[in-house]
């Protein structure tokens, strides 16, 4: 596995592999990686020639500069485990290396960001569209890899490929999850022992309301059950819990045949954000 730190040289290695007509696929991580990460790059390695992923902490999609500077970073431990999954060139950069300049674009999603994590994360989506456009001019992928636990992200993502054209393929794969029914998540890492054995409420709160939302609860009684349904654990503080159109992510009032629905949760838990969805056909 080879490991680049410059974009220079992402570049060229990718340029010099298309050009002898090898198939690229991207990995993007922010590091800390678990199973999740990992599956995408296993996936990755049996439909590409070339697997290159990315680490890198991306400050501009941190609106928290506390959540910022306690995001775990195991980048030794992380290149241990990209190679044997598959992982052909590991990106590593700086930030500086990122944005030798503070970057003046600005994206704006409209609709599609104003609702979750882009209300209650300003300038999130920003970040993640520019790091995301560098790494995809970069890397030059045919096919990129994304995990569904971030549900909005993903949507951002698929918005951003469609606008601006980029010639690639995305590929979306279910949330992994621990034996408990968490979902896998770099932050994980940060929860005490008390705060991980309550985790997995979370996801046993999705699940309660998707056999809700199969029965035909009205959305606003489901949205409200889950709200109280996670209150009567003290440590969990929610932020939100929307059940929304899983393709727009606007929140809806009635269900509609054929529509899928996404119900999305995020709430702290010892001073860590955790979120997670379900979608419901």
């Amino acid at each position: 596995m080879l490991i680049f730190t410059t974009a220079a040289e992402l570049r060229a290695y990718a340029e010099q592999a298309r050009a002898a007509g090898r198939r690229l696929g991207l990995v993007p991580t922010m590091g800390a990686l678990h199973e999740g990460h990992l599956q995408l790059v296993r996936a990755a390695a049996q439909a590409c020639d070339e697997v290159i992923a990315s680490v890198f902490v991306n400050p501009t999609q941190f609106n928290n500069p506390d959540d910022l500077r306690l995001y775990p970073r195991l980048p030794e431990q992380d290149a241990a485990a990209l190679a044997p999954a598959g992982c052909t060139v590991l990106f590593m950069p700086t930030v500086s290396e990122v944005y030798p300049q503070p970057a003046v674009l600005r994206f704006d999603f409209g609709a599609l960001e104003q609702v979750m994590e882009g209300a209650h994360r300003p300038g999130h989506f920003n970040g993640v569209a520019t790091v995301v456009s560098k790494l995809f001019h970069l890397a030059r992928p045919h096919v990129a890899y994304f995990g569904q636990k971030d549900f909005q992200q993903v949507a951002i993502v698929r918005q951003l490929i469609a606008d601006l054209s980029f010639d690639l393929k995305l590929v979306v794969f279910p949330t992994v999850r621990e034996v408990d029914g968490l979902a896998m998540s770099s932050r994980n890492a940060r929860l005490s022992p008390a705060a991980r054995a309550v985790a997995p409420l979370l996801y046993q709160v999705l699940q309660q309301a998707a056999t809700q939302v199969r029965l035909g609860v009205p959305p606003a009684q489901v949205q409200q059950q889950a709200l109280a349904a996670l209150a009567q654990e003290s440590a969990f503080i929610p932020e939100y819990i929307e059940v929304a159109d899983a393709h727009s992510l606007q929140p809806i009032t009635s269900y509609e045949a054929g529509r899928p629905v996404v119900l999305c949760v995020a709430a702290h838990l010892g001073g860590v954000r955790l979120i997670d969805n379900m979608v419901v056909e």
